[in-house]
């Protein structure tokens, strides 16, 4: 049998939309991940320049927003 999520609580309009806990529940996850993004750059990174994603931290820190993007709003953690 599938499992559905049922969506309640729609924000209405975007002041109520930027103002919900899912939206800063993002917010957060894309803040951390660019932070750990940056120190993987730091402590772990590439000092040769050939690394496409470590040689530079604003690639690292954009990367590690995108995985933080992406765990926050994985399929699984939604029902």
């Amino acid at each position: 049998m599938k499992k559905t999520c049922e969506k309640s609580g729609q924000p209405v309009n975007l002041k109520e939309g930027l103002r919900s806990p899912r939206f800063r529940k993002i917010v957060a996850g894309v803040i951390v991940g660019g932070l750990l993004g940056y120190l993987y750059y730091y402590y772990v990174g590439c000092t040769s320049g050939s690394c496409a994603i470590t040689s530079n931290p604003y690639m690292s820190m954009l990367f590690g927003s995108a995985l933080g993007f992406y765990i926050i709003n994985s399929p699984c953690s939604k029902c």
